[in-house]
C-alpha cells in the first residue's frame, strides 16, 4: 500500500529537473556543490538537500497551490520523463474540496489533467467505478477527466444526484463549480438503479442549487420510452433555500358549483421573518374563493399567523320548487394567532387566537366535511401585566358565535385585577414566633365585563348598542393561616363581595296577550354579599395487600374529604319578586338581575356545611418487563371520583343542595373515561317543578333524579408492526399557531398524499370516541321542563389489504337523530416513487370522490393525474 502527501515543491523539484544544478564527480567521490542558490545573496549552502525553505526557492508558475493527498492499495508510480504520476488499486486523491476514488488515477503534470477510470475484477466485470465528490456534488462515472487549473471536467456514463433529482448522462461536462451540461440524459426522482419512471432529453443544463433546464423531453416508464408524449422544454427549481413560486391548481367538477380549478396561487417570501401563501378557487358557475395565509416568526420576540378568506358562493338550485336558478352568498373568515415570547418583555404577555367570520362560511366549504359541522366559533385576545408578583392585570377581548342561530356575542373587553394575599400585621423583621394576628391575610379580586350581542342576518349598529350589557364583581377575601391540628388542616375565612349591574330585568304577566312580558331598565345598580366560614380537610390512606397473587401486589385507596362551615346573610332577597307565568295561575320567583352578564346574588341566608369527597384508587402489579430494573409498577384504576354538595340549616325547604358527581379514569392506558352528573334529591310534581319532598330511598337504591349528565369515552388501538420495531410517527406535526382552516387544509393534503403519512408497516389502527350528554331545562314558555339528549360517536381506522395497499375511513354518527352524519373512506397504494390515492365521501352535506396519481417527490408533485367530482346532498 502506498500513501503520502505530495506538496507543490515536490512537483517543482521532482518533475521539473531542468532547474537543478548537476553534481560534479572526481573519481568515485561526489564533489560538494550547491543545489540551489538564494536570490538575495551569493553564499552557498554547505550541504546538498532536497528539503529547502519555501522562501529560498523560486516556484514554477504552473505548480499546484495546495497539497495533494493520495492513497493506493496496489502501488504509486512516478514517471519522471513524461511527468506522470499513476495510482493503482482502489486509488484515492484529495485536493482542496475535491475527492476522487477510482480503480486507476493518472495525473499529467504538464497539462494538470487527472484521468480516472475503473478496473476490472477477476471475472472481467468493471469494478471500482470512479467517484467524484466536490462540495455537495457527488457523481459516479465510467471515466472522469478533470483539469485542475480551471476545475473543468468531462465524464462518461455519469450518475449523480442534485437535490431530489437523480441524473444519468452519457456525457457530462462541468464548466465551473456551479454549472453542468449533460448530453443524452435521463433524470428521475426514483432512487432505484433501474427507476420505475424517468424523463429523457438530449440536452440538459443544471446550475447547482438554482435551476435545471432541458431541451425536448419525453417520459419513459419501466425503461420503455414514450416519445409521443413530449414537451419542447422543461424547467425545475433546485434552490433549497426559501423562495417564492407558482402553486399549480387541481381540476374538480361539482353539480352545484360547476367545473373548477382549486389551489391556484403563489407563494411569497417577503423577508426572513415571514411568508405569504395566496391561493384561489374558481368555478364555472361564477363562484370563487380567495385565501391569503401569512406566517411570521421572530426569535425571542413573537410568532403568529394571519389567514383571511373571501368567498362568493354561487350554486345551482336542483330542487323543483326553487324560485331562482342560482343561489349565492358572500362570506368571509379571519383567523389570527399571535404569541409573544416571555423573554421579549418580562412581566407582560400578549396572545391572540381569533376566529371571526360569517356564520355560513363553514357550511359552504364543500371540500372540507370537518368544517361543515363546526357550528361554534370563538376568539380571544389577551394582555397580562404582572407587578413583581404582587399585582396582576389581565385584559381580554372575547367573541363567540353560533352558525345555527347566527347569534354573535362580543366581550369588549373583560378586565381582571388581582392583588395577592397580603399580611398587614406581619412585621418586616420577624423576631421569635409569629402571633396569631400576624397570619391574617387580605386580598382583592376584581372582574369587569361587558357584552354586545347581535344576529349577523339583521345587523344594525343601533340595535347592537341597545344590547350592550356591562357588570363588575369585586371580592375581598380575608384568611387566617392556623397550624395543623394533627392530621387536620383548619382554614377560617371572611369574604366580602359587591356586584355592579348595568341593567335590571322585570317580568310581568300580560292578561291581554296571555303571556309574560319582559322590561329592561338601563342604569347603575349594585348588590352586596358577605360570608364567614372555616374549612377542614385531611387525607386518609388505605392499602390491601395480596400475598399469594402472581400479578397483583396491592390496591391503594386514598380519600380526601373536606368540610366547610359557613354563614352568609340574606342580602339578595330584596332583589327577588314573584310573577305569574301561565293562565293556570302558576307563579315563579325571579331576580331583577336574571339574564344579565353578571349572575344574581343567591336569595336567602345560608348557614350550614359544604362537603366534598375525592378518591384515588390505584394498583401495584408485578412488572412483566424483565429488562426493567423496577420489580413492580403502578396502575391507576380511577384517577379521581367523588361528590360534593351542601346543606343549609337556616331554611325550611330545599335545605339539601343538588349533589355533583364525577369520575375520571384511564383504563389499561388505552381507554380514557370522563363522567359527571348532577343529582337532584327532591321530587317533582306533574309539571316538573320541584316539591319539598326528598326522593331518597336507599332501600330501593333511589338517591334522586339525574338532571344533567355527561359521559366521554375515547380509545385507540393499533396492531404491532410487521418488523416488530417501534412504530414510526408519521402524524402531521402539531402547530399551535395554525388556524382551523390551515389544519383542515393540511389534513386534506395528508389524505391526498397518503404514502407520505400512512404507515404501511402497521397492519391496522382503530380509534373511537363517544360522548353523551343529557340536560334538563325549562321550556321557553315556562310550561314545564324538557330533557335534551346529545349522543354522538366519532370513529377512524385503517387496515392493510396487503403490504402496499391501505384501506381506511372515518365518520360521525349522531344517535339523537339515528343518522350517520358524515362518512369518508380512502384507499392508498404505495408504489415506491409514486402514490395512488382514492378518497370517497358518500355521506355528508356534500358527497364527493377524488382519484389522484402523482409522484412522491416535491419537485414533480404537480405532474399529478387528478379526477374529482362533488355533489350536493341537500
Amino acid at each position: 500500500m502506498k500513501a503520502g502527501v505530495v506538496s507543490p515543491l515536490f512537483f517543482a523539484h521532482s518533475l521539473q529537473l531542468s532547474d537543478t544544478v548537476p553534481a560534479k564527480r572526481t573519481g568515485d567521490t561526489l564533489q560538494k556543490d550547491t543545489v540551489v542558490r538564494r536570490q538575495a545573496d551569493s553564499s552557498r549552502l554547505k550541504k546538498d538537500s532536497l528539503v529547502v525553505v519555501a522562501d529560498t526557492v523560486p516556484l514554477s508558475k504552473d505548480s499546484l497551490d495546495a497539497p495533494v493527498h493520495y492513497h493506493a492499495d496496489d502501488s504509486a508510480l512516478l514517471m519522471v520523463p513524461t511527468r506522470n504520476f499513476v495510482l493503482y488499486g482502489k486509488a484515492r486523491t484529495e485536493y482542496k474540496d475535491m475527492k476522487l476514488d477510482a480503480g486507476v488515477i493518472t495525473y499529467d503534470d504538464s497539462t494538470k489533467v487527472i484521468t480516472a477510470y475503473g478496473a476490472k475484477d477477476t471475472t472481467g466485470d468493471l469494478a471500482s467505478k470512479p467517484t467524484f465528490v466536490q462540495g455537495d456534488l457527488k457523481s459516479i462515472s465510467d471515466t472522469i477527466i478533470y483539469r485542475m487549473n480551471d476545475a473543468r471536467a468531462l465524464t462518461k456514463n455519469t450518475f449523480f444526484q442534485e437535490g431530489e433529482i437523480f441524473v444519468n448522462a452519457r456525457a457530462l461536462k462541468k464548466v465551473d463549480s456551479n454549472s453542468i451540461f449533460a448530453r443524452d440524459a435521463r433524470f428521475t426522482t426514483c432512487n432505484l438503479d433501474t427507476p420505475h419512471f424517468a424523463f429523457r432529453t438530449r440536452r440538459m443544463k443544471i446550475v447547482n442549487d438554482k435551476i435545471g433546464v432541458t431541451g425536448r423531453v419525453y417520459p419513459e416508464v419501466e425503461s420503455v420510452p414514450i416519445p409521443m408524449i413530449s414537451l419542447p422544454f422543461s424547467l425545475f427549481p433546485l434552490n433549497r433555500e426559501r423562495h417564492g413560486g407558482v402553486l399549480f391548481p387541481t381540476f374538480t367538477a361539482s353539480e352545484s358549483f360547476g367545473l373548477g380549478l382549486e389551489g391556484l396561487g403563489y407563494y411569497l417570501t417577503p423577508n426572513q421573518y415571514s411568508d405569504i401563501t395566496i391561493t384561489s378557487n374558481i368555478y364555472s358557475y361564477g363562484g370563487w374563493r380567495l385565501n391569503t395565509a401569512s406566517r411570521y416568526v421572530k426569535r425571542y420576540k413573537y410568532t403568529g399567523s394571519l389567514n383571511i378568506s373571501l368567498q362568493k358562493t354561487r350554486t345551482l338550485n336542483t330542487g323543483f320548487i326553487a324560485k331562482d336558478e342560482f343561489s349565492q352568498s358572500n362570506t368571509f373568515m379571519i383567523n389570527w394567532s399571535h404569541s409573544r415570547d416571555s423573554k421579549a418583555r418580562p412581566g407582560t404577555s400578549f396572545s391572540a387566537n381569533v376566529n371571526f367570520g360569517s356564520t355560513r362560511f363553514n357550511r359552504n366549504q364543500f371540500t372540507n366535511p370537518y368544517q361543515n359541522f363546526q357550528n361554534q366559533l370563538s376568539s380571544s385576545v389577551s394582555y397580562n401585566k404582572d407587578w413583581n408578583g404582587k399585582y396582576n392585570l389581565s385584559l381580554n377581548l372575547n367573541h363567540n358565535q353560533n352558525s345555527v342561530s347566527r347569534l354573535m356575542n362580543l366581550n369588549l373587553p373583560t378586565a381582571n385585577f388581582n392583588v395577592v394575599t397580603m399580611y398587614p400585621f406581619q412585621k418586616k423583621e420577624q423576631v421569635g414566633a409569629q402571633k396569631w394576628y400576624e397570619k391574617i391575610g387580605i386580598g382583592y379580586s376584581g372582574n369587569f365585563q361587558n357584552l354586545v350581542s347581535f344576529y349577523d342576518s339583521a345587523f344594525s349598529f343601533k340595535k347592537m348598542l341597545d344590547t350592550l350589557q356591562w357588570g363588575a364583581i369585586h371580592s375581598v377575601p380575608i384568611t387566617l393561616a392556623l397550624p395543623a391540628l394533627g392530621p387536620f388542616i383548619v382554614t377560617p375565612s371572611v369574604s366580602y363581595g359587591e356586584r355592579w349591574y348595568g341593567q335590571r330585568i322585570f317580568r310581568s304577566w300580560n292578561n291581554t296577550l296571555k303571556k309574560v312580558d319582559t322590561t329592561i331598565q338601563k342604569g347603575f345598580y349594585t348588590a352586596r354579599e358577605m360570608s364567614f366560614g372555616a374549612a377542614l380537610n385531611t387525607r386518609i390512606f388505605g392499602t390491601y395487600l395480596f400475598k399469594r397473587s402472581k400479578h397483583v401486589e396491592a390496591i391503594r385507596h386514598e380519600i380526601r374529604p373536606s368540610v366547610s362551615f359557613s354563614y352568609r346573610p340574606d342580602f339578595g332577597a330584596k332583589y327577588f319578586y314573584n310573577t305569574r307565568i301561565d293562565t293556570a295561575g302558576n307563579v315563579m320567583r325571579f331576580s331583577q338581575f336574571d339574564g344579565g352578564i353578571i349572575g344574581p346574588i343567591s336569595e336567602g341566608a345560608f348557614g350550614g356545611i359544604t362537603f366534598a369527597v375525592d378518591n384515588l384508587l390505584e394498583m401495584k402489579v408485578h412488572n412483566r418487563d424483565t429488562t426493567s430494573k423496577e420489580k413492580s409498577r403502578k396502575v391507576k384504576l380511577l384517577d379521581g371520583f367523588g361528590f360534593s354538595g351542601s346543606y343549609n340549616f337556616l331554611i325550611d325547604s330545599f335545605a339539601l343542595s343538588s349533589i355533583n358527581l364525577y369520575a375520571r379514569s384511564t383504563l389499561f392506558e388505552k381507554v380514557s373515561i370522563t363522567a359527571s352528573a348532577v343529582l337532584d334529591p327532591y321530587q317533582v310534581n306533574a309539571r316538573g317543578y320541584r316539591v319539598n319532598k326528598l326522593a331518597l330511598d336507599p332501600s330501593k337504591l333511589n338517591f334522586g333524579r339525574l338532571i344533567n349528565t355527561s359521559l366521554a369515552v375515547s380509545t385507540s388501538f393499533s396492531s404491532k408492526t410487521r418488523d416488530g420495531k417501534e412504530a414510526e410517527d408519521k402524524n402531521i406535526p402539531v402547530d399551535p399557531f395554525m388556524t382551523p382552516d390551515e389544519q383542515q387544509r393540511q389534513l386534506q393534503f395528508v389524505r391526498a398524499n397518503p404514502a407520505e403519512f400512512t404507515d404501511f408497516n402497521i397492519p391496522w389502527t382503530v380509534s373511537l370516541s363517544y360522548s353523551l350528554s343529557l340536560n334538563r331545562q325549562m321550556k321557553p314558555d315556562y310550561s314545564g321542563f324538557e330533557s335534551i339528549v346529545y349522543s354522538t360517536m366519532n370513529f377512524n381506522g385503517d387496515f392493510s389489504l396487503s403490504p402496499k395497499w391501505k384501506l381506511g375511513g372515518q365518520g360521525f354518527y349522531d344517535f339523537s337523530t339515528a343518522k350517520l352524519q358524515q362518512f369518508s373512506m380512502f384507499i392508498s397504494r404505495e408504489m415506491h416513487c409514486w402514490q395512488l390515492s382514492i378518497n370517497v365521501m358518500p355521506i355528508g352535506i356534500y358527497r364527493s370522490f377524488n382519484i389522484m396519481f402523482s409522484p412522491k417527490s416535491g419537485i414533480l408533485r404537480d405532474l399529478k393525474i387528478n379526477r374529482s367530482r362533488t355533489f350536493t346532498n341537500y
